[in-house]
């Protein structure tokens, strides 16, 4: 993502078009508010939709918007609060990412796990038995949300701030 606003930056640099990166924050802060239609449909909010569909389409939309609003970002180091939210912003990017990433893995691992103990000639109750804290642990990993939630939303509140002290002054 990093690499991706750098050669963007780069590239409005070497065409002589700064400028543009100011309206990319714009872009950018649509992008992510549109990501979350998934949360909405998620807390069924809204009905339409696949939520498979939509958590690609979060995922894909949020990333592009925050590549944008880094392009935004630049590197300028004159205010707090614009690079509090674009902290905030990479945090809840890595919070995503890792708790996809993490839960992806822990529930590989666990099919993975249940079928060389049926394979081994247990039943199913005994692997179920003997993969209990391990399906426990996936059940928690599950609630990574809990942690992504809270990040985003104040993300949000350091965003609305920024773009209200822009309008302001």
């Amino acid at each position: 993502m990093i690499i991706a606003a750098i050669t963007i930056d780069y590239l409005l640099h070497r065409l002589e078009l700064v400028p543009i990166g100011l309206y990319l924050g714009y872009a950018g802060t649509i992008l992510i508010i549109i990501s979350l239609i998934y949360s909405l449909r998620k807390r069924k909010i809204i009905e339409s939709g696949s939520p498979k569909n939509l958590l690609s389409l979060h995922e894909y939309l949020a990333w592009t918007g925050s590549v944008l609003i880094l392009v935004h970002a630049g590197i300028h180091f004159n205010a707090v609060l614009p690079w509090l939210a674009v902290l905030m912003m990479l945090i809840t990017v890595a919070s995503g990412l890792v708790g996809k990433y993490l839960l992806k893995k822990a529930n590989e691992s666990l099919k993975g796990r249940r079928k060389e103990l049926v394979d081994s000639g247990l039943s199913s109750d005994e692997a179920e038995k003997k993969l209990f804290f391990d399906s426990i642990t996936v059940d928690l990993m599950k609630k990574w949300r809990v942690v992504h939630m809270p990040i985003t939303l104040l993300m949000g509140i350091l965003s609305l701030l920024h773009i209200i002290t822009i309008i302001m002054y």
